[in-house]
């Protein structure tokens, strides 16, 4: 019985008034959309099919549509078989830098390879994607 009192009293402590002006008030947006400081030109790129033994090279370019300077802080790869290169200088607003992953294509099939880019603006890196087969 203890417990069907307290149940009730948490429903209706639930939905009393206090809890009204929790929402927004009508007309304003829930959820408010974040300007991308990079607009890239390509976030994922089909190499189609590549001969096996030769590293292929994928260059993924972008624009800094910020009105500050960016800085690509780190380039990682998804596995010892990609290395990365990419843009070391500031790219001031408007400017345009890229990121480069060359693949080193050992073994015959399909492939699906990431780089994750972390930049001065977003500490949440950015994942960019390359596939193709291998022929041999």
């Amino acid at each position: 019985m203890k417990n069907l009192k307290i149940t009730a009293l948490l429903a209706v402590l639930a939905c009393s008034p206090f809890y009204a002006n929790v929402f927004p008030a009508e007309g304003t947006p829930v959820v408010r959309t974040i300007k991308a400081d990079i607009t890239w030109k390509s976030e994922s790129i089909d190499v189609g099919n590549i001969p096996q033994g030769k590293p292929k090279l994928i260059r993924f370019e972008f624009t800094n549509t910020s009105k500050k300077p960016i800085v690509i802080e780190n380039v990682a790869p998804s596995c010892g078989c990609t290395t990365a290169d990419y843009t070391k200088t500031p790219i001031l607003p408007g400017k345009k830098g890229f990121v480069e992953a060359s693949f080193n294509a050992a073994a015959a099939g399909p492939f699906m390879k990431t780089v994750n880019v972390t930049t001065s603006e977003s500490k949440t890196p950015k994942t960019l994607s390359f596939k193709g087969t291998v022929t041999a």
